[in-house]
């Protein structure tokens, strides 16, 4: 009877396809190897080669950090590197973010971590800070607290119901497709949060959409809505720089766009 246990790297490799619904034999097929062999893997009865991990890595399509991770519980060094942005060989990523930010003015733009907490933003993101108290400002922002707080943007948001159900499906889905014990953290606190008013805020009738869930938040110049777009770095090598997202927000009408344009003359 065999009574060996499973490897630490061979249970991260079965639970991350557990996390990604494929059998071993799916697996295998994808990462060009035999669904017996990749059994010994997650069982503990081969070790697996740095090669192999690699490749089965990007099989499963596992985020860089945690790639490190399964490397590192096999007993091999990571194979990306983590920096900070204000590293020197980042100059470079710096500068395009800094050109997409201003670029994008006068409609708000924002540079967010893999845990939502924003990096760096352009000054149009004034229209959507402006009211927010300090607490949810400091240290950093965080797109899904300054959202759904009942003292952040959820106070003003005239589809308050609609934003909050699609916020929240987003996150839980990046909680499941990542395994990251700090998004689940935060869906679980920012879940919790009531609502204001109790139930969604009424406003006036919306305009038929595109966009099936645009931001429509009240301002002292009328109501304004907005969508965005996501736009992240292709091929990163980087563990910093793969966590990175920008978000774009644009005008979803004339009247948006106006008052979007007139803002840094009226602040």
């Amino acid at each position: 009877m065999d009574t060996r246990q499973p490897s630490p790297a061979g249970t991260l490799l079965r639970e991350w396809r557990s996390r990604r619904r494929l059998s071993q034999l799916d697996l295998s097929l994808l990462a060009d190897t035999s669904a017996r062999h990749l059994s010994y893997l997650e069982t503990g009865r081969a070790k697996p080669s740095r090669a192999m991990l690699v490749r089965l890595s990007a099989a499963l399509d596992i985020p860089l950090r945690e790639r490190n991770t399964l490397l590192l519980a096999a007993g091999y060094a990571p194979a990306y590197r983590e920096s900070s942005l204000d590293d020197g060989y980042m100059a470079s990523v710096r500068s395009a973010l800094e050109t997409m930010l201003t670029a994008h003015e006068p409609y708000p733009a924002v540079v967010v971590d893999r845990l939502w907490n924003v990096v760096q933003g352009n000054r149009a993101m004034a229209v959507l800070m402006e009211g927010v108290p300090a607490h949810l400002l400091e240290p950093c922002p965080n797109v899904f607290r300054l959202a759904l707080h009942p003292e952040g943007l959820a106070a003003r948001l005239s589809n308050l119901g609609e934003v909050r159900e699609l916020f929240l499906d987003r996150l839980l889905r990046q909680v499941n497709a990542t395994g990251d014990a700090d998004l689940r953290a935060l869906y679980e606190e920012v879940s919790r949060y009531p609502v204001p008013g109790g139930d969604e805020p009424g406003g006036s009738p919306h305009r038929p959409s595109p966009i099936q869930v645009p931001l429509r938040f009240r301002t002292p110049f009328g109501e304004l809505a907005m969508f965005s777009t996501m736009a992240t770095f292709g091929a990163p090598a980087d563990v910093t720089l793969s966590e990175l997202a920008i978000e774009l927000f644009y005008p979803l009408d004339d009247f948006t766009a106006a008052a979007l344009r007139a803002w840094p003359d009226s602040a």
